[in-house]
């Protein structure tokens, strides 16, 4: 069964003194346009976790964002306290020998080189293993937000397809006795023109029979209703939203054959109302994964 691209998932998870909180969202796109919010801690892990997005989710606008939040006070900054007081001492030295105040020195020692570091802490893989752990579960949820998007554009297809179906059998009703309306039209026009009894009754045959082959509709006809079965078979499959639009093209190109050949005004009204509900079709094959 066919899935929609647009989905939502969210996990949370307690692990140790930290908290691990993941969503995430897609929509629709022709390729795996992959977006991350995640701790430069674990920069390291990102092309192994993009690739797995791609495994599992296939394609998509997809946005991941991971948040840890640790129960315990943490600082990325660490103090040289041993380069501090060397500082200090060699300060308040100099305040002293120029009779100076020494009240701001500790201000100015925390400006001196190397005193204040950020230190980049290594990822922890037992941590990462857990937000993982998190992340599956999140893509658990977006997949059967998913499915259930993808029930929801089954059941439009569904009608859709039926009301192109029903329009066709009606064309199918019309073209019956669209060709004996063309040749009665076209000879009543000739004896308007030329009189009634001056028609060379030969002539006329072979030119209308040239005229007609290239107003029939019955090729046309058989393949809509081919393309509209195998629509109809596609959307069994998985991850065929590439193909449906391919379909989507080809019920086109029938369609609007029909309505250039059809030369009669029912038929035109028909081929409107198809028109009509294949736009709607294809607006949803482009959220079909």
């Amino acid at each position: 069964m066919i899935k929609s691209m647009t989905g939502f998932g969210k996990f949370s998870k307690e692990f140790g003194d930290k908290t691990i909180n993941v969503e995430i969202r897609s929509l629709n796109s022709k390729n795996a346009d992959i977006s991350l919010r995640l701790s430069s801690t674990y920069r390291a892990f990102e092309l192994d976790l993009r690739n797995e997005l791609t495994k599992q989710l296939e394609r998509g606008k997809i946005d991941l964002s991971v948040y840890v939040e640790s129960k315990t006070a943490e600082t990325p900054i660490e103090i040289n306290i041993d380069l501090a007081k060397a500082y200090h001492g060699k300060l308040k030295e100099l305040a002293k020998a120029l009779e100076e105040d020494d009240d701001e020195l500790m201000r100015e020692v925390l400006k001196m080189p190397d005193v204040l570091k950020n230190e980049r802490k290594e990822p922890d893989e037992n941590t990462w293993k857990e937000i993982l752990e998190c992340i599956n579960e999140a893509i658990k949820q977006l997949n059967k937000f998913r499915e259930k998007e993808g029930e929801s554009i089954v059941a439009d297809f569904n009608q859709r397809l039926g009301n192109i179906d029903r329009c066709l059998t009606e064309v199918i009703a019309l073209d019956n006795n669209r060709i004996q309306k063309i040749k009665d039209r076209i000879k009543g026009n000739l004896k308007e023109v030329i009189g009634n009894g001056k028609i060379d009754e030969n002539r006329f045959e072979q030119e209308l029979i040239y005229y007609i082959e290239k107003l029939d509709i019955n090729e046309e006809k058989v393949r809509l209703k081919q393309h509209l079965e195998f629509f109809n078979q596609t959307i069994k499959e998985a991850s065929t939203g590439r193909k449906l639009n391919f379909i989507t093209q080809e019920i086109g190109r029938e369609i609007n054959t029909i309505g250039s050949k059809a030369n009669d005004a029912d038929i035109q009204k028909l081929v409107v109302q198809m028109k009509d509900e294949l736009e709607k079709i294809k607006e949803q094959t482009n959220n079909v994964l």
